[in-house]
Parts: C-alpha cells; sequence; structure tokens
C-alpha cells in the first residue's frame, strides 16, 4: 500500500512526523508557539490527523450489533457526544481501538490508518445475518483535531461548524468504568479534545482559514494529560487494565464478549502485568529519547518509553509501560541505543527519569480487596 502523504505538508516550513503519525505534520516551524496556541483553546488551531482511518457501520442493528463484540455498550445515547471502544482477542488482550460517535443514522469509527481495512475486514467477517453494513472510509474522509469544539463557533469555517465531532471521553470514568489511577485528582481534568470528521477534499481549504498545529504539539498536550494512543501504548500483549483504558473503553457490567472472562479475572482477582506510568525526563542533553527506548532501573530493562515530547512547560515528558513490580519510588533511565558505523561498538545516551504512577502496582484484585475489607471490619 503506498504510503499516505497530506496535502498540508506542503505549507510553508513543515517538518514531516514519523511513527504512527507519518504523512502528516510533527510541527509547522515553531512547534513551542504551536502547542501554546492549541493549548490555549481560544485560537482557532488545528491539528491535521487526517492520516487516521474513518470506518463507518450502518444499519438497524449497528449499535447492538457492536455492543455484543466489543467491551462499551454502544446503545447508550452519550455515544453520540463520543465513545471509547475496544474489540479484544480471547485472552483479552487489545485487538483494535476505536473513538466511536453515532450520526445521522451511522456509526463513525476513528482509528489508526494502518488498522483501519483490518477493522473493516474483522467486522464484516463477524456481521453474519445482522442488518448491518461496514465501510472503510478513509479515502473519502479526513479527521483534524482541536481543544475546540468547532460546532459552537459561529466564526468557525463551515466545514468546521458542520463536522462531526468526537469528544474525548478522558479522563472522565463512564458509565460502567473504573479509574486505576493512585489519586482522586487527575492532571487530564483540563483536557479536552475533539476529533473532527470532514470531507477529505475540503481540508487544504482548511490551512487557508485556521492555523495549525503539528502532532507534536498533540501530543505534549496528550502526555501530559496521560491519555494513552492506540498506535503508541498499545501493543501486541497489552490489556486494557494496564494503559487505565478501564476508565473509558470499558464497561464491566455489560454482557458477554470476546475477552471479557480476562477483563473480569485480572479486575476482580488478579493484577495486569504492566503499568502505564508518566515520565518526567531530564532535559540536560537537549535531546530526549525516541518512543521504544528501553527504560532501566539500575542495570535492569524492566519495560519500554511508548510516548515523548517536548511540553513547554513542563518541558521533556513521556509515557512508559513497565513491569508492574517496578518500585514506584525508583528513579529510572531512558536509554536511547545508536547503532556504530560498521566495526565499531554500538554507543548509547541515558537520560534519568522520575516517574509518577498512573496504573497503581497493586491495580486489579477488587474482589478480593473487598473481601479483605470486610474480613477486617468484621
Amino acid at each position: 500500500m503506498e504510503a499516505y502523504t497530506s496535502p498540508l505538508l506542503a505549507t510553508h516550513g513543515t517538518f514531516p512526523a514519523t511513527g504512527a503519525d507519518a504523512g502528516v505534520a510533527a510541527h509547522y516551524g515553531d512547534p513551542a508557539r504551536e502547542q501554546r496556541q492549541l493549548a490555549r483553546a481560544s485560537a482557532r488551531v488545528i491539528v491535521d490527523y487526517s492520516q487516521l482511518g474513518v470506518v463507518t457501520v450502518t444499519g438497524e442493528d449497528r449499535a447492538s450489533w457492536l455492543t455484543t463484540l466489543s467491551s462499551q455498550v454502544m446503545t447508550d445515547p452519550l455515544v453520540a457526544r463520543g465513545a471509547d471502544l475496544l474489540l479484544l482477542s480471547a485472552q483479552g488482550r487489545i485487538d483494535f481501538y476505536m473513538h466511536a460517535l453515532e450520526n445521522d443514522g451511522t456509526m463513525w469509527l476513528i482509528t489508526e490508518g494502518s488498522h483501519a481495512q483490518a477493522l473493516t475486514d474483522y467486522l464484516n467477517s463477524m456481521k453474519f445475518m445482522l442488518r448491518v453494513e461496514i465501510a472503510n472510509r478513509t479515502d473519502e474522509y479526513a479527521v483534524v483535531g482541536s481543544t475546540r469544539d468547532f460546532r459552537a463557533d459561529t466564526d468557525a469555517p463551515a466545514i468546521l461548524q458542520d463536522a462531526r465531532v468526537w469528544q474525548d471521553p478522558w479522563p472522565g470514568i463512564v458509565p460502567g468504568g473504573y479509574s486505576y489511577a493512585q489519586s482522586v485528582e487527575h492532571p487530564g481534568e483540563g483536557y479536552r479534545w475533539f476529533l473532527s470528521i470532514i470531507n477529505r477534499v475540503d481540508l487544504p481549504a482548511l490551512a487557508e482559514s485556521c492555523e495549525l498545529a503539528g502532532s507534536w504539539a498533540a501530543d505534549a498536550l496528550r502526555i501530559e494529560a496521560w491519555r494513552p494512543r492506540f498506535g503508541y501504548e498499545v501493543d501486541h500483549k497489552s490489556i486494557p487494565h494496564e494503559l487505565d483504558l478501564m476508565r473509558t473503553a470499558v464497561h464491566l457490567s455489560k454482557g458477554c464478549y470476546k475477552g471479557q472472562e480476562t477483563v473480569a479475572r485480572v479486575h476482580n482477582l488478579g493484577h495486569p502485568p504492566r503499568r502505564l506510568t508518566f515520565l518526567d525526563l531530564d532535559g540536560t542533553e537537549h535531546t530526549q529519547p525516541p518512543v521504544g527506548a528501553s527504560v532501566y532501573s539500575g542495570t535492569k530493562k524492566v519495560g519500554t518509553l511508548t510516548s515523548v515530547a517536548q511540553h513547554f512547560e513542563a518541558g521533556p515528558i513521556g509515557l512508559a509501560v513497565l513491569k508492574r513490580n517496578v518500585d514506584p519510588a525508583a528513579t529510572l533511565m531512558v536509554r536511547e541505543e545508536i547503532a556504530g558505523e560498521e566495526g565499531s561498538a554500538p554507543t548509547a545516551t541515558d537520560y534519568a527519569a522520575a516517574q509518577t504512577i498512573i496504573v497503581t502496582p497493586d491495580a486489579g484484585q477488587v474482589a478480593g480487596r473487598r473481601t479483605m475489607g470486610d474480613f477486617f471490619r468484621g
């Protein structure tokens, strides 16, 4: 498949993104200013996320059918505003992670662009005799992100006022959800994020009527809010408990779906084997480690850096997935390994990292803790 390239990459001063955001801009020449403007939410700033995929589900059974397949209750009226949902393997691992909204008789699913066709094929294989139709609409529709909901902005371009808009439920605990965070106070309380689905042909026109911010700006705000993303935090072993996705993407009281047994068993009786953590990184190197760099505690590798950004106020920050039993008080080290030239040994750059717990090491065993509490009260 030919690599995607956004038409907005032709904007003067653009620096292209890599990884999951390849094909769009990392920044447009001034990443710090772009991030400040995006964070303000009072400016008309958009982030080109046209590398994402858009899949639609139509038909009378769409909401009830997706409910039976996924971790979420898609018949809830709140889906019209925006929902997170997961499709899991039989072992409870995350196969697909989507943002969903209901609009005009259609369920719109936003996912990473590289997963859109695989998601479409999987859903088509599961529809059986139900009244649903699934289509990959990525060629027709593009996604742009912002900290503003432009539907209520009478001065915004009509393209954005008329868009189908997904509002991020993060960090709220949705009906049926559960928080694995250590503190009641969450740094994402002020985080507001919207994804607007527009006609792809209208994308270039937005560059003439809005300010542009790159994916680096959006990632910095996302990381600061402890918000995991499919293209970064999720790997082939991920279960929702590890990433605090129980708060927005899993309904613990809904009926059966593939992977539910693992979700319930870990939540009630076990512990997730890994945990998401927030990292404050040492900035004295004036560089930052790449996504995928190894995280060490002493001489032992204990995890992987999954997201990294230069925040305009907090400096270099990141998210990492660590082994559950890593000491929460330990100072960690992120190591960037650099291959040497032919015949020479590789070198490494180390970055000290202070961790802030997102998912607690004792997450899970909800039923067990309740039993012990009852025992001591007795």
